[in-house]
């Protein structure tokens, strides 16, 4: 059963992308304005009666209906990437805090309390007169030369495996 949950989860993952990247494009609009502009020429035709408003009113209201449950399991797949991308570069970086990694589960009071310390970070930094005297072309060689120097540190100080 746990298959077959993975594997329905695995092809509506795929299903959803595809669709998500399908009608985000140009000629998904095009075609969508064509439906559309081919309705309206209908509608003398048809002297404009219920039927007529009710074809166009169903349709996109199913298309609509539909495309919700696609894009939120698009939009939760993004989502989750775009989070374990940042909790990789907050855990590789010695100078961040590994207390913001997997923040998106803290509770909203939790948030808070580490939003104001962000807020009086950002007041201290806006006390400097100008932009490019905290983002420096200097400053940012200086932090690259740091990283390296630290990782040929870290490799020169761990022990080497010993065969007897």
């Amino acid at each position: 059963m746990t298959t077959e949950k993975t594997s329905l989860k695995k092809r509506f993952s795929k299903f959803s992308t595809w669709v998500t990247k399908a009608t985000g494009s140009p000629t998904a609009f095009l075609i969508a304005m064509l439906i559309v502009i081919i309705w309206a020429i209908c509608g003398p035709f048809f002297r404009y009666s219920e039927v007529w408003q009710l074809v166009i009113n169903t349709g996109t209201t199913i298309i609509t209906f539909l495309m919700i449950f696609v894009i939120q399991q698009s939009q939760n797949k993004d989502t989750m990437a775009l989070h374990l991308k940042l909790n990789e570069l907050i855990a590789a970086n010695e100078k961040t805090s590994n207390r913001l990694i997997d923040s998106e589960d803290l509770t909203e009071e939790e948030l808070e309390t580490i939003k104001k310390y962000y807020r009086k970070l950002a007041e201290v930094s806006q006390r400097e007169q100008s932009l490019f005297s905290t983002h420096s072309i200097d400053e940012a060689e200086g932090d690259a030369l740091q990283k390296i120097n630290s990782r040929k540190s870290s490799r020169i100080s761990k022990p080497k495996n010993q065969t007897s």
